[in-house]
């Protein structure tokens, strides 16, 4: 046991009476940055913004870009939690739907292109989304070997 798993043991010790409860650990959030795209048109809109996500259990830190409509919040809270404070300011609220184009690898089709976006920016797809249409035939092996080469009883017609 390390240095920090033993200070941990015993903080665990004091805190609990001196009763083990290894499997009633807490789950400790981690530190996570979490973007939101906000829709703010002045300075009153983003200073009620701010002291909203700032007085939110865990966050550290709130910086606010007016000109992108983007809020980073940094901290040990969970995004959809600070997404859900974010709404009840009563402004429209997503999570930053955007990527730097360099990220995508076609940036000008339909879904990614918004005239929206900040410079450099657009939308986030799916990779795995196609533009064209796909036709699946069923695979029924009775069609497939109808007309075989291997098969000398095959085409009874010719």
């Amino acid at each position: 046991m390390g240095v920090g798993g033993t200070l941990e043991y015993i903080s665990e010790l004091i805190g609990s009476g001196g009763s083990h409860s290894y499997g009633k650990r807490k789950k400790k959030n981690q530190f996570q940055t979490v973007e939101l795209k906000v829709r703010m048109d002045c300075d009153g809109c983003v200073l009620k913004v701010k002291n909203s996500l700032s007085s939110l259990k865990g966050v550290k830190s709130v910086e606010i870009n007016k000109k992108q409509q983007k809020v980073t919040v940094s901290g040990y809270a969970e995004a959809s939690k600070v997404l859900k404070k974010a709404k009840s300011t009563g402004k429209k609220a997503e999570i930053w739907p955007y990527v730097p184009y360099n990220l995508v690898a076609q940036p000008y089709i339909a879904q990614a292109y918004d005239k929206k976006a900040p410079p450099g920016y657009v939308r986030k797809v799916d990779p795995y989304v196609t533009t064209g249409t796909m036709a699946v035939y069923n695979d029924d092996p009775s069609y497939t070997s109808m007309f075989s080469d291997d098969n000398p009883n095959a085409c009874s017609i010719m």
